[in-house]
C-alpha cells in the first residue's frame, strides 16, 4: 500500500470531513480511502463508456416503452408466422 500525504488543506474542510466521516461510522482516514477509491472507480467507469460511445448499438437511440416493444414484437410474429395473440388492453 502507498501512503498518500495532503498539504494545504483548511481546517474547516478536514473539520467538514471529519464530520461526514463520522456520520457514516468511519474513521477521517476511512471515509477519505472510500472517497479516493470510488473516484478512482469512476474514472475507470467514464474510460469504459467512452470506449464505447461510438458503438451503433441503439443504447443512445429513441427511448422506447415497454409496451410499444411488446407491439413490435407481437406484429413481427404476426408477419412471420401467423400467430396472432390478444393483446391485454394495451
Amino acid at each position: 500500500m502507498i501512503a498518500l500525504q495532503i498539504r494545504g488543506v483548511r481546517e474547516e474542510t478536514r473539520d467538514e470531513l471529519a464530520r461526514l466521516a463520522k456520520g457514516r461510522g468511519q474513521s477521517l482516514q476511512a471515509y477519505l480511502l472510500d472517497l479516493i477509491e470510488t473516484e478512482a472507480r469512476r474514472s475507470r467507469n467514464a474510460q469504459v463508456l467512452r470506449r464505447y460511445a461510438g458503438r451503433g448499438d441503439g443504447v443512445r437511440g429513441e427511448a422506447v416503452s415497454a409496451a410499444e416493444i411488446i407491439r413490435a414484437g407481437r406484429r413481427d410474429r404476426t408477419e412471420r408466422y401467423g400467430i396472432y395473440e390478444e393483446s391485454d388492453g394495451d
